[in-house]
């Protein structure tokens, strides 16, 4: 009876386990494996992010300095980082990737190595990602539409925040975090790819587009000589 009584009142281990997205029944999103993701992604971020900012040192040391990144004269960081929008908040951009995704990889170890985090936290953590996402989708459309030239290590640094924010939403989804149907929480973790390839075509897509004529000459070009 006392066994009976006990397994009614208190929540079974799956139970537990889904409740903090670690439930291994299908649809559920595993919390380790997103910290996987945390710190993979983010790690390669916070690279990218530590490589524009030595670069801009050096520009802010000699005007004519040549970045690692100046490639040719689509893909050109020097020309990117001398723009006002490389610096939208006074200071240059990659600063707040540097601290952003060492938060970001932080985090990540933090729940591969067994942490729990209250749903307030999710939520903050998703409204942030969201929040990075926006920012980096304003890059876009400034780098692709107005500046005219592209960054090699700012589109990896897009790449890796659409990657972090969508399993990141997917994760939250899955969890109850976001408020969702069961069938879509069921579902969540099956399209988070696909939603993430779908994302990278259309802005890579819509580059490629934008400067057609300019990849033809170039690749014109490398033929030729």
């Amino acid at each position: 009876m006392s066994t009976a009584a006990s397994s009614t009142t208190e929540p079974t281990r799956a139970e537990k386990e889904a409740q903090h997205g670690h439930a291994g029944t299908p649809g559920s999103y595993s919390d380790r494996q997103l910290g996987f993701w945390l710190v993979g992604a983010g790690l390669i971020a916070l690279i990218s992010s530590a490589i524009l900012v030595y670069e801009r040192l050096q520009i802010y040391i000699d005007a004519g300095h040549s970045t690692v990144c100046d490639i040719n004269a689509l893909l050109s960081c020097g020309t990117v980082m001398r723009t006002p929008q490389a610096e939208a908040f006074g200071f240059p951009n990659p600063f707040i990737g540097l601290v952003g995704f060492s938060i970001v990889v932080t985090i990540g170890a933090a729940i591969m190595a067994g942490a729990q985090f209250k749903k307030w936290f999710w939520v903050c953590m998703n409204i942030g990602l969201a929040a990075a996402t926006a920012f980096i989708m304003w890059l876009w459309y400034q780098t692709t539409f107005q500046i005219n030239a592209l960054c090699l290590f700012c589109m990896i640094v897009w790449i890796m925040t659409i990657t972090l924010f969508v399993k990141t939403t997917v994760r939250n989804i899955s969890a109850g975090v976001i408020p969702a149907s069961q069938s879509m929480r069921e579902s969540a973790c099956g399209w988070s790819w696909f939603a993430i390839s779908l994302w990278l075509i259309l802005i890579f897509g819509i580059i490629v587009i934008r400067f057609f004529e300019v990849i033809v000459n170039m690749m014109r070009k490398a033929v030729e000589g």
